[in-house]
């Protein structure tokens, strides 16, 4: 009966929608409001009341209907490995298969098709952990619900829900299944992504929610009606992203990946001509160009990068720090200002009562028993609960019933309940910011002179502070008292800001409180006192204002007292108009487009649905000290990825210049295709640890700069080239080794050098110098480097075997090459460090006029 009444519901919604043209008919027809009668005969044919679902129900329903959620259409994991052979870079490589089996030559086709295959298992295996990773992460972040199940409020996933769940519903949560709404004032939905419209619509008792909308105002009960795909939505909010994301810094060495195979196409189209008119083989040269232009190519840059992404937001996930989005691991590492909630980040979020003032209160017990009847204990929020703890008896609240409760919003600032005492006298309560309780009280000069006296002399001491009050007969209003609160400073927090600043990363602070405490926990802090109330340069409440006319002020300022969760959003646009990369905290609904609007949007510890979703970092444990801790891991993730295009580029360089102009110059084939496919081999060991190795952690955020990896690279490369040809020459000329001889002589000397290259394009500093590679690291490398050497001596019928004495000449010679190659990075960095101090202006205006409307270019050129 549950799944008849709940498809047929989402049956009538959605035959409304299809059928009306206009989005204001969309808005209304898609409402679903039931009477009383109708509700009755919905729970009854749900076979559930308001008392829940007992854990047993709950789990044959499960069993009958399914979890709360889409299942994900899985690819074919055969289908999916033998994608790896369809493709641009799988076609030259099989075409290279082919016309070696056309010429006979057999062991060349043998390995070419371990090539094939070896590549497909590397790039099928790293994408499987990869999608494994952010599974995990996936369901560190799943969906939460509150559940009466078993007489008892719970928190569930969302997934476990089944129609007849009796849940609440309230601020900042995105609804988790289609549910009628029961019992509660009303609710202010956001249900844009279902029907396009940008305001919220008020719901009441009997009308319908959808999965997917979003709660901005208010709290109800509700009872599930449709889960999973029978949902109106189809599907609940999906927090992560993919590992296939790609980022700017992943967009950037991919189009340096293309410019790498343009270059190599080329190179390879003169080699050809120059081999042809010499009158080489055609079939022979066509597939030596193939192997050297697929040996070129940087064939497991979508591995390397996919899975040092993954690798990252795991151990990212091991700090308490989960990424939803992949990407913003990038803008991470180059956050310069971290515009932080006070709340709960810099304070404990533990709120203790202070000594309350009364004003018109009999003593300071009943002010306190009024504010805890305008308290709701099951929400667990942390005024609240302050509150209910400071009650020298709790069985006192037995003799009032709680009618009705209105909960804070971020703009009442208060909440509101009527309650019902013992003689049958209904009388309304409130508790809220001091300001807001004034205004609704209007009470004599004299008395709110007094009241401000008070609320200024706790503020100053870092109270803040709640007025209470009280009505009698529903109109007017009596000030009660004042109760001061006191949230501590976090332990860690004056030090983890020290160590930000350490790392080049302003933290600014952001507060709803007033100056006056914002300054006192300021100080405590060590965040200097600069802190600037909204209203000192928000005029005729625009939000432009502050993005226009106060930048300056903005960027200046140590922190933001008075805020509203809007001008988080208009802050963020200020300073990314000053060129900042910003990361903004958040936890409400209200500061989702702040967070959304910054390049890092941080969803702190309990923070609402809402706002994780639109985060690219959620936080599962309370502090400032996960935030940076997960930017020094971005920062070392961003040195390992920019790491391996150094090599890349250079490497690429090294080999395909080298090699065609021996062609051109000494008209024979300095290596052959079978060796290029093994020194594949041997390179994409090694390449694949770059995700594990030890790196330096910069001092500064971390910048995106084409030109000087460029320049790094290709200096790398020069010297790669102009040491290869010294090698030739060596093996020709002193040592009179024939071809054969001098093609192995070749093979082992990019063997053994290219895998130098690797430890030296790691660093800017010495590559002997800490931090030292990562052991997995130095491992892969050596097995692949006395893999090389075994086949040069012993060539195993693959390649002409040269001597032990030769051997070692080789490797004396690439060790002295790869300290040439270091001391001329070690340069070429300096020099790039030389013109930052002395060109700083030149480079902010070629910033500006290059990419003024570009966002993420503006971060790539920023020095």
């Amino acid at each position: 009966m549950a799944q008849t009444s709940s498809s047929t519901i989402s049956q009538q919604v959605k035959t409304k929608v299809e059928g009306g043209s206009a989005s204001k008919e969309r808005q209304t027809t898609i409402e679903k409001h039931l009477s009383e009668a109708e509700i009755e005969k919905l729970l009854q044919s749900l076979q559930t009341s308001l008392n829940g679902l007992s854990s047993e129900e709950v789990k044959r329903r499960l069993a009958k209907y399914g979890p709360n959620s889409i299942e994900e259409k899985k690819v074919n994991p055969i289908l999916k490995f033998l994608s790896y052979f369809w493709g641009p870079i799988p076609w030259m490589i099989e075409v290279a298969a082919i016309l070696s089996a056309i010429v006979r030559h057999w062991s060349d086709f043998a390995i070419i098709c371990a090539l094939l295959v070896f590549n497909a298992v590397v790039g099928f295996w790293q994408e499987y952990k990869a999608d494994n990773a952010i599974e995990a992460l996936k369901k560190k972040l799943a969906l939460k619900a509150r559940a009466l199940r078993d007489g008892k409020w719970q928190e569930v996933d969302a997934a476990t829900l089944v129609p007849g769940d009796i849940v609440r519903l309230r601020l900042g949560d995105i609804v988790p299944a289609d549910v009628i709404l029961l019992d509660g004032d009303y609710l202010s939905i956001d249900q844009s992504a279902l029907t396009g419209e940008s305001l919220p619509v008020s719901k009441s008792k009997g009308d319908s929610a959808f999965s997917g909308s979003i709660v901005k105002q208010g709290e109800m009960v509700a009872v599930v009606v449709a889960t999973g795909k029978n949902t109106y939505f189809g599907k609940t909010a999906q927090l992560v992203s993919t590992a296939k994301t790609v980022s700017h810094f992943q967009k950037a060495v991919l189009t340096i990946a293309d410019y790498l195979i343009y270059v190599s196409l080329a190179l390879v189209a003169v080699l050809i001509l120059f081999q042809l008119h010499r009158g080489d083989p055609w079939l022979e040269l066509v597939q030596f160009a193939l192997i050297l232009t697929v040996a070129s190519i940087p064939v497991a840059m979508p591995a390397v990068l996919s899975v040092t992404m993954a690798v990252g937001a795991l151990a990212l996930s091991r700090m308490k720090a989960i990424v939803s989005r992949l990407e913003s691991i990038e803008e991470m590492a180059g956050m310069d200002i971290l515009c932080s909630d006070k709340t709960g980040t810099l304070t404990k979020n533990e709120l203790t009562l202070g000594e309350p003032v009364t004003i018109a209160a009999k003593d300071k017990d009943e002010l306190i028993l009024y504010a805890a009847l305008a308290s709701k204990e099951e929400d667990a929020d942390a005024i609240d609960g302050a509150i209910l703890a400071a009650l020298k008896d709790k069985g006192v609240l037995k003799r009032f019933k709680q009618l009705h409760f209105i909960p804070f919003d971020p703009v009442r600032k208060r909440t509101e309940a009527e309650i019902q005492t013992e003689d049958g006298k209904v009388i309304r309560v409130t508790k809220g910011a001091p300001q807001v309780i004034l205004e609704l009280v209007g009470p004599d000069e004299d008395t709110a002179k007094k009241v401000q006296e008070v609320v200024n002399k706790f503020a100053e001491e870092g109270y803040r502070t709640l007025g209470v009050a009280v009505s009698r007969d529903g109109k007017t209003w009596e000030l009660l008292g004042i109760l001061p609160l006191f949230d501590p400073p976090r332990e860690d927090s004056a030090e983890t800001i020290r160590h930000a600043k350490k790392y080049g990363i302003t933290v600014k602070m952001v507060t709803g409180d007033n100056l006056a405490i914002a300054k006192q926990i300021a100080r405590k802090l060590g965040l200097g006192t600069n802190i600037k109330p909204v209203s000192a340069f928000l005029k005729d409440d625009s939000q432009e204002d502050l993005v226009d006319a106060a930048p300056e002020i903005i960027e200046e300022a140590d922190g933001f007292a008075e805020v509203f969760p809007e001008h988080k959003f208009a802050i963020v646009k200020a300073l990314q108009k000053k060129n900042h990369i910003v990361g903004m905290t958040g936890d409400g609904v209200n500061d989702a487009p702040a967070l959304k609007q910054a390049d890092v949007g941080i969803a702190v510890s309990g923070a609402t649905d809402a706002a994780r979703a639109a985060a690219d970092l959620v936080l599962t444990a309370p502090g400032l000290s996960v935030i940076i801790r997960a930017v020094e891991e971005a920062r070392k993730i961003f040195e390992r990825m920019n790491s391996y295009a150094i090599y890349r580029i250079s490497e690429t360089i090294r080999i395909m210049v080298f090699v065609v102009l021996a062609m051109i110059f000494f008209n024979f084939y300095p290596i052959t295709a079978i060796m290029i496919i093994l020194l594949a081999f041997l390179n994409d060991v090694p390449i694949m640890t770059i995700a594990y190795d030890n790196t330096k952690l910069n001092r500064e955020p971390a910048r995106w700069d084409m030109a000087e990896v460029i320049t790094i690279a290709t200096s790398m490369g020069i010297v790669g080239i102009v040491g290869s040809f010294g090698m030739l020459l060596l093996a020709l000329d002193w040592l009179h080794l024939d071809v054969a001889q001098v093609q192995t002589y070749v093979f082992l000397k990019m063997a053994v050098a290219g895998h130098l290259v690797l430890f030296v394009a790691r660093t800017k500093g010495h590559f002997w110098e800490k931090p030292y590679p990562a052991p997995i690291m130095i491992w892969s490398a050596v097995v692949t480097k006395v893999a090389g050497t075994l086949i040069a001596a012993y060539g195993f019928g693959l390649i002409t075997p040269i001597t032990w004495p030769e051997i070692a000449l080789i490797w004396a010679y690439s060790i002295a090459s790869a300290f040439v190659t270091d001391l001329v990075k070690v340069y070429v960095y300096r020099r790039f460090d030389e013109l930052r101090k002395g060109k700083h202006k030149f480079h902010l205006f070629v910033k500006k006029e290059i990419t003024p409307h570009a966002k993420w270019t503006k971060k790539v050129y920023k020095t």
